[in-house]
């Protein structure tokens, strides 16, 4: 499963979404694999990364077979890991 990763410009970040992020891909499958996300590709998912609850990532020009997960909170990240989990099972 190809995921792009889409992170905010870190304007007023109020975690450390890098360290967010790597929790969450630790505990995913090796099937899960993440890029950083780059218009015009195709990808399975798209997990947007914010670090306030403006989550304001532009996602215009992404290609993206799911509707985007997004999180702004570091209490988003097992709420995260379940539903990219859901959807390895899917695929």
């Amino acid at each position: 499963m190809k995921y792009g990763i889409k992170f905010c410009g870190g304007c007023n970040p109020r975690y450390e979404r890098g360290s967010a992020f790597k929790s969450i891909i630790a505990d995913l499958p090796d099937k899960v694999n993440f890029e950083i996300a780059r218009e015009e590709v195709d990808y399975d998912g798209l997990l947007v990364v914010a670090g306030c609850s403006n989550c304001c990532p532009e996602l215009k020009g992404y290609k993206v077979k799911r509707k985007p997960i997004k999180m702004w909170d570091e209490k988003h990240i097992d709420q995260v890991k379940v539903e990219i989990l859901k959807e390895v099972d899917v695929t």
